[in-house]
C-alpha cells in the first residue's frame, strides 16, 4: 500500500451523538478494500483469523457504534485506564492514554467477533462537536491491535515491539489525521485564527516600527498580507495596532451553528480525494473569495509552492516571534526533584514580494539543549553546528509556525520557592507561601504579570485571613487568587522575594459530604468510633484528619488532573518578555534574503506558563519514579 495519508471518512456528531456531518472518500476506500481482498486471501493467523471490516458504516450505526461505546468506555476507562469493569476487546483493555483519542468502534455490535472492529478513529472533541476522522491503514495494523485488545497482560510491553505506541510509529497517517481532525474543529468553532506574531515597541533592523506606522498613522495601520487580487474587507482587516500588537489575518467563522457549506469548501480544496493538501484554512478561504487573475501568474523560471498561492505585493518586512511556554512541578523536597520543561515555537510573518528564500542562524543551542524539534514544509535545515542552526525557507503568505520544540530552560524556574499547607481542623487551614521571582533573570528579561491560585475543587471556602507582602488577594468559591505583579508594574532586572502567610476556613465537610451523592455509603458506626477517637485526645492528629475527610468527600472529575486524589497544590501563572527561557534567539542583522531586497526584520518573545505547579510540601504529591541502580 502506498505511504502518506489518506483518509476514507470522517463524521461530525453533536453532543446528542447523532451525526450532523459526514463526508466519504471512494478514492481512498477502494486503495482500502484492494488491500482488505488481499490480506484476507493470504491471512494464515491462528490466533486472531478473522476478515477484517471492509466497508464503511452508514451515519446511523456510526452513531450507534459511538454512543455504545462512550456506554462502555465510561470514567476512569474513558481515559485508557484497565479497570476491573473493563472487558477483553475494549480499548481500556489496552490500558493506554493514546486510546482516549485514537478509538475503535464495533459496527453491528449484535453481531459478536473482531470483524466488525473500525480502527483507527482519530478522536477529537470541540466546543459541543465530537469529530472523528478515519486514516488509511493496513489491514495487518487492524489486526495487531485487535491482538492487543486481547492480550491478558495490562500497558505496554517493556520490551518488544507488543504496544499500541510502537503500533502507531509505523502509522504516518496518524499524524495527518490529527492534523484534519483539529483543522476541522477549528473551523465549526470560528477558531481558525493564524500565529501570533508580536510587534514589540522597539525598532530592530531598518526602524520596522516607524516603516510600518509611517505617514498613515498607528490608527491607519494594517495588518493583513494583501494578495495581487483585490482584498476582502473579512480577511484583510484594517485595525488598530500599537507597541505589543498582535497580527493576525485569517478569517473566523461564525460558532453558533455549524456552516456546511464552508466545510465542505475547505474539505474539497484542502483535501482533495482524501489526501491532505494544504489545512491552511485562511489559504483555502482567500482563494474562493478572491480566485485568481492573470496578474497572480508567477515568472515561467519560478515553481510556485502550495503554500504561497498569491504573491504579495505592497511594503516588504520580516516579523519573528519566539513564544515558550513553561511547565514546571516544584516540590521543595530533598527525595523527589523539581522538574521544569520549556515547549517553544518560532512564529514568522514574512511579506516579500516574489519567491525569495531567507536564511538565519538559530543561536543559543547549547544553552537550551534542545531535544526535539520540527519545521515547516517551507524550511530547509542542515546539520546542526555546535551552537547554530541554520535555517532557510521559503515563506508562505500570512503568520505561520515555522519551528516547534521541546528544550531546556536556561536560567531554571522563574518562579521557586515553597507551598505549605497544613489542615488544624476539619474545616480550616493554615498555608504559608514564600517564593523568589526572577533569579538568575537578567535585564532585559521582565515578568510582566505573575498570579498564583490555589484550587479547592473539594472544598467551598468560608473566609480567608492574611496578607500577603505584595500583590492583592481574592476568593472565590473554590479558589483564592493572589495577583503578585500587576499589568503595567513589570519586574525587571532584579529578583524579589514574596511571602503570604495566612489561614483559610472551609464549610462544614460534614455538611459536603451528606450532601453529595456518596452520602448513601457513610457508615455511621464508622463515625461513631472516629468521634469517640477525638474526645478521648485534645491533640489534633493531622495525617489522621486528612485520611477521614479525603475518605468521604465527594471525588473530583477526572479532568481535573491536578486535584482528582487528596492532592494540595497551586498553580502560577505569568508571563515573560524581552527574551526566551530556553536561550534560543535569532539575531535580526544576520537574516539574509536572496535574492537582496531592502527589508526591516523585527524579533520579539514572549514567555508564558501552562502548568506550572507547586505542590504542597505538607501534603501528598504525585511524582515519576526513577529507576533505581
Amino acid at each position: 500500500m502506498p505511504t502518506g495519508c489518506g483518509i476514507r471518512a470522517l463524521w461530525i456528531l453533536n453532543n446528542f451523538d447523532a451525526v450532523v456531518f459526514s463526508r466519504r472518500f471512494p478514492v481512498v476506500e477502494k486503495r482500502w478494500q484492494a488491500a482488505c481482498k488481499i490480506e484476507n486471501e493470504n491471512s494464515n493467523e491462528d490466533q486472531v483469523s478473522y476478515s477484517v471490516f471492509s466497508l464503511l458504516p452508514s451515519d446511523s450505526e456510526l452513531a450507534a457504534a459511538f454512543m455504545e461505546r462512550k456506554q462502555r468506555e465510561g470514567s476512569a476507562r474513558g481515559f485508557g485506564i484497565r479497570v476491573s469493569n473493563s472487558s477483553p476487546g475494549s480499548d481500556s483493555w489496552v490500558d493506554d492514554p493514546i486510546t482516549r483519542h485514537i478509538i475503535g468502534l464495533y459496527i453491528n455490535k449484535e453481531e459478536e467477533g473482531d470483524n466488525n472492529l473500525l480502527w483507527p478513529l482519530i478522536l477529537h472533541i470541540k466546543g459541543h462537536h465530537y469529530i472523528l476522522v478515519l486514516p488509511l491503514v493496513e489491514p495487518r495494523h487492524v489486526k495487531a491491535y485487535a491482538r492487543l485488545c486481547k492480550r491478558s497482560s495490562c500497558g505496554n510491553a517493556l520490551v518488544g515491539d507488543d504496544s499500541l505506541s510502537s503500533l502507531l510509529l509505523d502509522l504516518p497517517s496518524i499524524t495527518g489525521a490529527f492534523m484534519v481532525a483539529h483543522a476541522i474543529g477549528d473551523i465549526i468553532t470560528g477558531e481558525t485564527v493564524e500565529p501570533e506574531v508580536v510587534i514589540s515597541a522597539t525598532p530592530s533592523v531598518g526602524g520596522l516600527f516607524g516603516s510600518l506606522t509611517g505617514s498613515i498613522g498607528i490608527s491607519g495601520m494594517s495588518s493583513s498580507a494583501k494578495p495581487v487580487a483585490a482584498p476582502i474587507a473579512s480577511s484583510s482587516p484594517s485595525s488598530t495596532t500599537g507597541p505589543g500588537a498582535v497580527t493576525a489575518d485569517a478569517p473566523k467563522m461564525g460558532s453558533r451553528h455549524l456552516d456546511k457549506d464552508a466545510l465542505r469548501t475547505f474539505i474539497s480544496s484542502s483535501m482533495p480525494f482524501g489526501t491532505p493538501l494544504d489545512l491552511n484554512y485562511s489559504n483555502i478561504f482567500t482563494i474562493k473569495a478572491n480566485g485568481f487573475s492573470a496578474s497572480d501568474l508567477p515568472p515561467a523560471d519560478l515553481k510556485q509552492p502550495a503554500w504561497k498561492p498569491y504573491l504579495y505585493k505592497g511594503k516588504q518586512r520580516i516579523l519573528f516571534t519566539i513564544h515558550e511556554i513553561l511547565h514546571a512541578a516544584l516540590y521543595d523536597r530533598d527525595e523527589i526533584p523539581d522538574s521544569i520543561s520549556v515547549s517553544g515555537q518560532i512564529n514568522c510573518r514574512a511579506d516579500l514580494e516574489g519567491f525569495p528564500d531567507v536564511s538565519f542562524p538559530l543561536a543559543g543551542l547549547n544553552a537550551a539543549h534542545l531535544k526535539l524539534s520540527s519545521y515547516h514544509p517551507c524550511a530547509q535545515v542542515p546539520e546542526r553546528g555546535v551552537d547554530k542552526q541554520s535555517v532557510m525557507f521559503s515563506p508562505p503568505l500570512g503568520n505561520f509556525v515555522l519551528m516547534r520544540y521541546q528544550a531546556s530552560c536556561a536560567f531554571g524556574p522563574p518562579i521557586k520557592g515553597f507551598y505549605q499547607l497544613s489542615m488544624v481542623s476539619e474545616d480550616k487551614g493554615a498555608f504559608l507561601f514564600k517564593l523568589h521571582l526572577m533569579e538568575g533573570y537578567k535585564a532585559p528579561l521582565t515578568m510582566e504579570l505573575c498570579t498564583v491560585t490555589m484550587p479547592f475543587p473539594r472544598r467551598r471556602i468560608v473566609s480567608l485571613d492574611g496578607t500577603p507582602s505584595i500583590g492583592t488577594v481574592s476568593t472565590s468559591e473554590h479558589s483564592v487568587e493572589w495577583k503578585i505583579v500587576l499589568s503595567g508594574r513589570g519586574l525587571s532586572g532584579k529578583s524579589i522575594e514574596v511571602t503570604f502567610p495566612g489561614t483559610i476556613k472551609f464549610a462544614p465537610w460534614r455538611s459536603q459530604m451528606m450532601s453529595s451523592s456518596r452520602s448513601a455509603y457513610i457508615n455511621s458506626a464508622d463515625e461513631d468510633s472516629d468521634n469517640e477517637a477525638e474526645s478521648t485526645s485534645n491533640m489534633v492528629n493531622e495525617e489522621y484528619l486528612m485520611e477521614k475527610m479525603n475518605k468521604d468527600l465527594p471525588p473530583v472529575d477526572l479532568e481535573e488532573p491536578f486535584c482528582w486524589q487528596a492532592y494540595n497544590y497551586a498553580k502560577v501563572s505569568f508571563k515573560i518578555v524581552g527574551a526566551s527561557a530556553s536561550g534560543i534567539a535569532i539575531d535580526p542583522k544576520s537574516v539574509s534574503i536572496y535574492p537582496a531586497v531592502k527589508a526591516p526584520v523585527e524579533f520579539s518573545t514572549q514567555v508564558t506558563s501552562g502548568d506550572y505547579i507547586l505542590w504542597n510540601t505538607l501534603g501528598k504529591c504525585p511524582h515519576v519514579g526513577t529507576e533505581k541502580d
